[in-house]
């Protein structure tokens, strides 16, 4: 497997599917990182030159033009950091979705009387246990 920014991607893919791998990069995102740094999208990542695995690296670190918002694109540790960081802050500020994050709740506005398993978790019901 090739690594690229510290994360393992798939030899046997395409390398337009295989950017996604990394944290924080889309197929949208791989396609412009691709585009600017003139590599193919369908070369198999496995097939990739280190003069090609570098500009591809290069393009992710140093680019400024990924980003929808215009600044840095942040990858793995840096942005979870920073999702980690907003979700303190809203916790912090008790706000509603600081408040059911918290409690371990849906967020958005799903109903809890039937669903929402995933979040509360497994079934814990309350009743008698009697001896037989």
């Amino acid at each position: 497997m090739a690594r690229l920014l510290g994360v393992e991607i798939p030899n046997e893919k395409r390398i337009e599917a295989s950017l996604p791998y990394v944290y924080g990069i889309g197929p949208t995102t791989a396609k412009r990182i691709l585009e600017q740094a003139g590599v193919e999208p369908d070369i198999r990542t496995g097939e990739l030159s280190d003069e090609q695995i570098s500009k591809i690296a290069h393009v992710i670190t140093e680019s400024e033009t990924l980003n929808c918002e215009g600044g840095k694109l942040l990858i793995e540790g840096d942005l979870r950091r920073e999702l980690q960081g907003h979700m303190k802050r809203i916790a912090s500020i008790n706000c509603y979705r600081g408040i059911r994050h918290r409690k371990g709740l849906p967020v958005r506005g799903q109903r809890t009387s039937t669903n929402s398993r995933t979040r509360k978790g497994k079934r814990r019901t309350v009743g008698v246990v009697r001896a037989s």
